[in-house]
C-alpha cells in the first residue's frame, strides 16, 4: 500500500446492493472505484480493450458503433468457459491497471474497490487490506434482479450459480453488511464500518 490509504474490496452476489452500499460510503468521504464501470469504459465504442477483443474473438462481437456486443459476448462466455477466460485475460489486467491509477489519484479518506468477482480473483484479494461482503438472502437477490433486469428466475439463478457461493464469500470477508431490509437497516451498518475504516486509515 504505497500511498498509505486503507484499501477495501467490496463484493457481493448479483442483486445484493453493491452499488447502493458503495454510494453510501462515497457520501461519507470514501473514494469508490468500480471495476464494472472501468470494464464498461474499456469496452465502450473504440474503448482501449476493443482492438484486443476484436483480434481474439472476431468482428461478430463488435457492434456497428465499435463497442462490445454485450449480448453476444454474454451468450458466448456463458456457454464456453474457455472463452470467458480469454476475455478475462484481456480485460482484467487493463481493469486492474486503471483501478491502480485511480487509487493513486484518490483523495478520499480511504479507497473502496467495488469488484463483483473479488473472491474469485487472487490478484484483487492480495491487494486489498480488507474484504467487505454485501449479503442478502438468495430469494432477495432473485426478486431484485428479476425486477431490475427483467430476467426470469431461471436466468437469475444461472448467474448466481456462476458466482462464488454465498458461504464462500462470507467466509472470505473481513466485514459483512446485511442488505435484506432496506435503507433504514443499511445506514447504521455503513456508519459503523465507516468509523472503523477511518480509524484504521488514520493509523496507517
Amino acid at each position: 500500500m504505497s500511498h498509505g490509504k486503507l484499501q477495501i474490496g467490496l463484493t457481493g452476489g448479483i442483486g445484493c446492493g453493491k452499488t447502493t452500499v458503495a454510494n453510501l460510503f462515497a457520501e461519507r468521504g470514501a473514494s469508490v472505484i468500480d471495476a464494472d464501470l472501468i470494464a464498461h469504459a474499456m469496452t465502450a465504442p473504440h474503448g482501449p480493450a476493443m482492438a484486443a477483443i476484436g483480434a481474439a474473438f472476431g468482428p461478430a462481437f463488435i457492434g456497428a458503433d465499435g463497442a462490445l456486443d454485450r449480448a453476444a459476448m454474454r451468450a458466448l462466455v456463458f456457454a464456453d468457459p474457455p472463452a470467458r477466460q480469454r476475455l478475462e485475460a484481456i480485460l482484467h489486467p487493463m481493469i486492474r491497471a486503471a483501478a491502480e491509477a485511480q487509487a493513486a489519484a484518490a483523495t478520499g479518506l480511504y479507497v473502496i474497490f467495488v469488484v463483483p468477482l473479488l473472491i474469485e480473483s487472487g490478484a484483487w484479494r492480495e491487494r486489498v487490506a480488507r474484504i467487505l461482503a454485501i449479503d442478502c438472502a438468495e430469494s432477495t437477490q432473485v426478486a431484485r434482479v428479476m425486477a431490475r433486469n427483467g430476467l426470469s428466475e431461471a436466468q437469475v439463478r444461472a448467474i448466481m450459480a456462476s458466482q462464488v457461493s454465498r458461504t464462500t464469500r462470507l467466509a472470505a470477508a473481513d466485514d459483512i453488511i446485511d442488505n435484506d431490509d432496506g435503507i433504514d437497516a443499511l445506514l447504521p451498518q455503513v456508519d459503523a464500518l465507516h468509523a472503523r475504516y477511518r480509524t484504521i486509515s488514520a493509523t496507517m
